[in-house]
């Protein structure tokens, strides 16, 4: 997948509303433990605008310092980012009509017109992952989808992205 279709994704979970939210989660981890953490190289390199990429890695930092985590050299766990993007399509059909007069079956009952409409547009996941160091597994993966809206200005996907990385961390720590 090329990096603007990749682009075009963030931009589609992140300028968004509202975004579709889950997450899953190693039953066996003791996330209590965890204190602190770093990005992964690949999360400091995720393929978008580097204004974008800043913009969710300040997201995150805010989210994981409100759950009582600090950045660290030597962390606890590695926090990953992914962005997936798939084309999609929606078809759907209007009729209107009918046109012309008659009353009941014996005078016929006109015409309609039938129009089909096809919607194409990406849709978009960000994947945000939570590696412990020490096992080097994942424990934690919050995942937040979307719809593309590549006209948001600066100021909206800023407010998005906070936004929907705040929803990702509604589920986080996770409940047994």
């Amino acid at each position: 997948m090329d990096k603007l279709l990749i682009f075009f994704a963030f931009i589609s979970i992140l300028a968004c509303s509202p975004a579709k939210v889950t997450s899953d989660f190693d039953g066996s981890a003791n996330f209590a433990g965890y204190k602190t953490y770093a990005f992964t190289k690949e999360a400091e390199e995720l393929p978008v605008s580097e204004l974008n990429r800043n913009r969710v890695l300040q997201a995150i930092s805010s989210e994981l310092t409100k759950e009582g985590f600090t950045k660290s050299d030597k962390p606890d766990v590695w926090i990953d980012l992914k962005v997936l993007a798939k084309e999609k399509e929606s078809t759907y059909a209007t009729t209107s009509g009918p046109y012309g007069a008659g009353y009941g079956y014996r005078w016929g009952g006109g015409f309609s017109t039938t129009t089909i409409n096809v919607d194409r547009y990406v849709e978009g996941t960000l994947f945000v992952d939570m590696i412990d160091v020490s096992k080097k597994q994942l424990v934690w993966q919050g995942r937040a989808v979307g719809v593309l809206n590549p006209n948001a200005s600066a100021e909206k996907r800023e407010t998005n992205i906070n936004t929907v990385v705040e929803q990702i961390f509604t589920k986080y720590p996770p409940v047994k």
